[in-house]
């Protein structure tokens, strides 16, 4: 498999996923204002989409969109535990998480890192995902991970988008559980080995 990223991109989710999962991969760095890959190769034809993350499986199929590659990768390896086994209850659990990062975390970053969004609409950005956030910690409770005691694929993608705050001026002081949700995620052996290996690709 050949995972098409870019770092600090949300591609960071599928890459800690496959670190978890310790499944063989290679992976591709992609520029996301050249669409090129590290190897000069034409991204748009890999992904007519032109963004990460892109998923090219060994028979040439690909797969995009962030929710779908991580729970394929995740069935790839269902004794792990990184999803619940598909047409259980928690299985649509977890997709409503996957949505709601989607929907109502990701896509709201996107408008603060175009430095062209006027500071009335960061700031009603800023607001709504304070929102969320509270809304976040408050179903976790004292739960370590979204889905209860174990992690899974929807912790890889809410990490990733957190990671973002600081980037863009999203305080997250007033949500100590979240920092410490944060931590927790951070200090685990895969996403160290993946941080460390997007840090390498960036100097790169």
């Amino acid at each position: 498999m050949k995972l098409y990223f870019s770092p600090g991109a949300c591609s960071l989710s599928p890459h800690i996923v496959l670190n978890e999962l310790g499944l063989p991969f290679e992976s591709v760095p992609v520029d996301l204002g050249s669409k090129k890959t590290r190897d000069g190769g034409d991204f748009w034809k890999i992904n007519p989409k032109g963004y990460v993350p892109t998923l090219q499986l060994d028979d040439g199929n690909i797969l995009t969109e962030g929710p779908a590659i991580v729970q394929y990768l995740a069935d790839l390896k269902p004794a792990m535990g990184l999803a619940p086994a598909n047409g259980t209850f928690a299985r649509y659990q977890l997709q409503e998480w996957l949505n709601f990062i989607s929907t109502e975390l990701h896509k709201q970053f996107s408008p603060l890192f175009n430095p062209n969004t006027p500071d009335a609409v960061k700031q009603a950005q800023k607001d709504r995902l304070a929102m969320r956030f509270g809304e976040i910690v408050a179903a976790l409770g004292d739960s370590p991970y979204l889905m209860g005691e174990r992690f899974s694929v929807g912790d890889a993608y809410l990490y990733t988008v957190l990671t973002w705050a600081g980037y863009v001026g999203v305080d997250l002081t007033p949500f100590p559980s979240l920092q410490a949700y944060m931590k927790r995620v951070e200090a685990r052996p895969a996403v160290q080995t993946t941080l460390a290996a997007e840090r390498a690709a960036k100097k790169a």
